[in-house]
């Protein structure tokens, strides 16, 4: 497989990702972050990395919109409950265990 092949079925896989995880606005972030190690405002870095690397300017506002699909803010209030008191034991365990 070509690079230039790569880099779209690469991209394919993210925009796929993003629209699935836009659909599920009902999974909290702190729930990927306890079971996957990363969240949304990860792949919103990544991106933002991803462009810097190219030389293009991206503020992490950008990125976070690009990844939600709306503003940050305006997606946590239609979406982000407040972590229960089990999510953050949990989301403590999980980062003992990635770095530990």
């Amino acid at each position: 497989m070509d690079e230039a092949t790569r880099t779209e079925l690469e991209a394919a896989a993210f925009r796929r990702l993003r629209d699935h995880l836009l659909a599920r606005g009902d999974v909290q972030n702190i729930d990927l972050m306890i079971l996957a190690g990363f969240c949304r405002n990860c792949l919103a870095d990544w991106y933002r990395e991803a462009a810097e690397a190219k030389g293009l300017s991206l503020t992490k506002d950008e990125a976070r919109e690009i990844v939600y699909g709306e503003p940050f803010a305006q997606w946590k209030a239609k979406h982000q409950a407040e972590a229960t008191p089990e999510q953050l034991a949990a989301f403590e365990a999980a980062q003992k265990k990635s770095h530990g």
